[in-house]
């Protein structure tokens, strides 16, 4: 008697969902409107963002009204440095908060990559440092009558990139911090220094040979010579381009570092 054997069915293959830890735009694009509508409804917020550099520009105009000269050896490299300064202040606060209120905790526990935050945030950041450095260039040389040599594009672009950095570095120095007020005792250790040895106050080349090998390495050094660039040559130079791409690599260097201190702290 024979019998009739049934065959195995073969089992479907499971398709395997795409991996949380490559970067995927809808999903950094939804970060990033949330982030930006988070901050829509904290006005001191983008008041701090958008108006302080402005505000700040504007009086330092008239504290120097009987020397403008001075206003425009200075005014240039400041509307580099407060972009920078104002955007490592509120990201560093903005982001910590989400990790304190758990708001982080819960996005890790997504299929969301750690760069789809990192981007999403720097995206929505971003967006709003091109707005503050647009208007502070607009501003300072449109209405404060600040005299540059070269293109005004070229300083709203030096403006933007050190935005950008101010943004990066306010991200990374968020992991390091537990509270707010730790948050903003970092700009000390990371802001001060390099507004000391950028070359703000002196040339570079007429400090103390250890802190000018210092100042090599720090990239608002390159943010003040890029503008002072700007000040001295009508057109881009080869300098200009370099001191930009420092800038620029430093922010992206330091934004990845900040996509690797991102880390789940419950399991």
């Amino acid at each position: 008697m024979s019998t009739t054997r049934t065959p195995t069915p073969t089992p479907t293959p499971t398709p395997t969902p795409p991996s949380p830890r490559a970067l995927n735009a809808s999903r950094t694009t939804a970060t990033a409107t949330r982030v930006l509508r988070q901050l829509t409804h904290d006005p001191r917020t983008i008041a701090l963002l958008i108006l302080i550099p402005c505000v700040m520009l504007f009086l330092l105009r008239y504290v120097f009204d009987g020397s403008p000269r001075t206003f425009d050896s200075i005014g240039a490299s400041l509307l580099g440095i407060f972009p920078l300064i104002t955007m490592f202040l509120v990201t560093s606060i903005a982001t910590l908060r989400e990790r304190t209120s758990g708001t982080l905790e819960r996005l890790l526990a997504m299929p969301l990559g750690k760069g789809d935050l990192i981007a999403g945030y720097a995206l929505a950041f971003g967006t709003l440092a091109i707005i503050q450095s647009a208007l502070a260039t607009g501003l300072a040389v449109w209405f404060l009558g600040l005299d540059v040599t070269g293109s005004p594009w070229l300083l709203l672009l030096v403006a933007l990139l050190d935005a950008l950095l101010g943004t990066a570095l306010g991200l990374f120095v968020s992991a390091f911090a537990a509270s707010e007020f730790q948050a903003v005792q970092f700009m000390p250790a990371v802001i001060f220094p390099q507004l000391l040895l950028c070359g703000l106050f002196t040339p570079r080349d007429n400090m103390h040979p250890a802190l000018e090998a210092i100042s090599d390495v720090l990239p608002m050094s390159y943010a003040v010579d890029g503008m002072n660039e700007v000040l001295r040559h009508t057109d881009m130079t080869a300098t200009f381009v370099r001191d930009a791409l420092v800038v620029a690599g430093c922010a992206l260097l330091v934004l990845v570092l900040g996509a690797a201190t991102l880390r789940r702290r419950t399991a």
